[in-house]
């Protein structure tokens, strides 16, 4: 249960990733939030009752072609 003020939000709240780092293992790419989600580097989540939340990195600009300048 979440001791910080204010609450953090729940694992099954839409905003779940605001939630406070308990646990960070950098070299390993993951951190474990005060919610009991686990947030992989790629941007993929486990959630406490084992669902999966796949990667959602937002699209960049250049996999668009934006920006990129053809000669």
């Amino acid at each position: 249960m979440c001791t910080h003020t204010p609450k953090c939000p729940t694992a099954d709240s839409p905003d779940r990733e605001a939630a406070r780092v308990v646990a960070s293992h950098l070299e390993q790419g993951w951190n474990l939030l005060c919610n009991g989600a686990i947030v992989f580097d790629d941007t993929g989540e486990l959630l406490p009752d084992g669902q999966i939340v796949a990667p959602h990195r937002p699209a960049s600009a250049n996999a668009h072609g934006c920006g990129v300048r053809r000669v």
